[in-house]
């Protein structure tokens, strides 16, 4: 076993020799490829390796002169420090293994959830991505639960949560539907959704609602609604009182920002406003308003191109197949409005809504410029210097 040992130290050796002016990572390579074979030897470490590599910044003397005991060391005393030169290596390629990993913008698993609010144009952005997915290799999956319930049963939540993370199949998938947000790391799965959404002024949304229930829109305008035959305005409805204009049904996007709680459907609640208000910033990549759709569409495609590369100009220049009107809606007056303003709810759902639209206009502000009356994204405004350790 020694003279075997002993020359299979010597053919270790001189192959180092022949690469003692190589890079660093040229002996890291050498270190992963000779180690286990040098292993072998009596179960031993590859601490002797690993000093000939670190001292090979200088030339190798030559073999004739020096014994080759000379460049062996105490195997024993010297394997705590042969480990550790060993993980230090191993980290490192694990670390480049990690700077590997495609981006967000590229990843093939990417899964989009587009947990739309009623009446913020979801349908007119939803129908974007249908006309996107063919091209641009992705699928399009529209969440229909069962009388448009925004809350899922204890049970449907895990089975949805383990669809969208398991179901490869689908990936990369843009899932949309009327479902409030729902937090993916409360089931300890590996991997979030990205979400996105978008809001818009509280008292505009109601009133496309609520024409929307009686006459339908310019989509599917055959569609029986449920409240076809009503001719009452919204503004009559304001005046008698009636429950399908009332405050309290202003209440609706921020439970749906809120989630799965309880309080999130408590009208009025000061906590689900909170809760919104943190769910919007720290689990939402993006949340636009209505009143700037375009704006909010260019900077999906800007951040997503692989979900959303030609939907600033299908959106511009297209037939716009995709955009929905509300049939026969009237703009509320002035006293109507100011009606729903004095509630407690309104004050709270357009808190809500300037939240989210201040927050949009702010990372518009840092992505695009406007000139001549055109909307242009900023090029890459960041690099990277001073790179250590310095690479030959």
């Amino acid at each position: 076993m020694a003279l075997k040992c002993k020359a299979l130290l010597t053919s270790l050796l001189l192959r180092l020799y022949f690469v003692s002016s190589c890079s660093l990572s040229s002996k890291e390579a050498l270190v992963f490829s000779l180690s286990k074979s040098f292993s072998i030897a009596e179960g031993r470490s590859s601490a002797s390796l690993i000093f000939l590599c670190h001292s090979s910044s200088a030339s190798f003397p030559s073999f004739s002169t020096y014994s080759l005991s000379r460049y062996i060391l105490d195997l024993r005393g010297e394997r705590t420090i042969a480990r550790h030169e060993v993980r230090e290596v191993e980290q490192r390629h694990t670390q480049d293994g990690v700077r590997d990993t495609p981006p967000l913008a590229e990843a093939e698993d990417v899964v989009i959830i587009y947990n739309r609010v009623p009446k913020t144009a979801s349908t007119s952005f939803t129908n974007i991505a249908y006309d996107l997915c063919g091209k641009n290799h992705f699928h399009v999956l529209h969440i229909n639960t069962t009388k448009n319930n925004p809350v899922m049963s204890l049970q449907d939540q895990v089975r949805f949560v383990r669809n969208v993370t398991s179901w490869r199949a689908m990936k990369p998938g843009f899932y949309h539907g009327h479902v409030a947000f729902l937090d993916f790391s409360k089931y300890g799965v590996r991997g979030k959704p990205v979400y996105i959404n978008v809001v818009r002024d509280p008292i505009q949304r109601l009133v496309s609602y609520y024409y929307f229930l009686r006459f339908g829109d310019d989509y599917r305008p055959g569609l029986r609604r449920r409240k076809q035959g009503d001719k009452k305005t919204f503004d009559e409805c304001v005046s008698a009182g009636g429950s399908d204009c009332a405050s309290e049904k202003l209440w609706l996007q921020i439970p749906f920002f809120c989630g799965h709680y309880s309080e999130c459907w408590n009208v009025g609640s000061r906590w689900a406003l909170d809760q919104a208000k943190y769910n919007l910033l720290n689990e939402y990549l993006l949340v636009g308003v209505t009143e700037e759709l375009e704006d909010f569409i260019m900077m999906l495609e800007a951040a997503l191109p692989r979900f959303f590369k030609g939907a600033t100009g299908l959106y511009k220049t297209g037939k716009k197949s995709h955009l929905r009107k509300t049939t026969e809606k009237k703009p509320p007056t002035k006293e109507s409005i100011a009606k729903l303003q004095q509630s407690d709810v309104w004050k709270m759902e357009n808190e809500f809504y300037e939240f989210a639209q201040e927050q949009f206009q702010f990372v518009r502000a840092h992505a695009v410029r406007e000139k001549d009356g055109e909307l242009y994204l900023l090029a890459q405004n960041f690099f990277y210097e001073k790179i250590y350790p310095k690479v030959n």
